[in-house]
């Protein structure tokens, strides 16, 4: 069961990463490596309010149908690397420093203001 889970949850994830390349990439014009890092941001808050929410839960449903399925087929971390090596082949090496730091920090943070909100929005 546990694989129907992970896989619904995934292409649920998978669509709404598509969705929000068309809307924020071809509809409103940003480039990928702003829609990549609005996504993974964006996923990492929700993790860390799913996490906030699943901490004290036993039930495995919603660990492995959101944070792994939905929210994995969400992130894009193969195409954040992508993105990266990109840059680095065309020596922007600027913009790789400031993508590749906002990326990971606003993530984290991300997650842990997600987590915080989420237990806040608890007491």
């Amino acid at each position: 069961m546990s694989f129907i889970y992970v896989g619904f949850g995934g292409f649920i994830g998978a669509v709404a990463r598509y969705s929000s390349s068309l809307i924020f990439g071809s509809i409103l014009g940003l480039p990928n490596p702003l829609v990549t890092l609005f996504v993974n941001i964006f996923g990492s808050l929700l993790m860390g309010s799913i996490f906030y929410y699943t901490s004290n839960n036993p039930s495995e449903f919603y660990k492995l149908f959101f944070m792994t399925g939905v929210l994995g087929g969400f992130t894009t971390f193969s195409a954040f690397s992508l993105d990266s090596i990109n840059m680095f082949f065309e020596k922007e090496y600027q913009n790789l420093f400031l993508y590749v730091s906002i990326s990971v920090f606003l993530s984290i943070f991300s997650l842990y203001l997600g987590f915080i909100f989420a237990k806040f929005i608890s007491s």
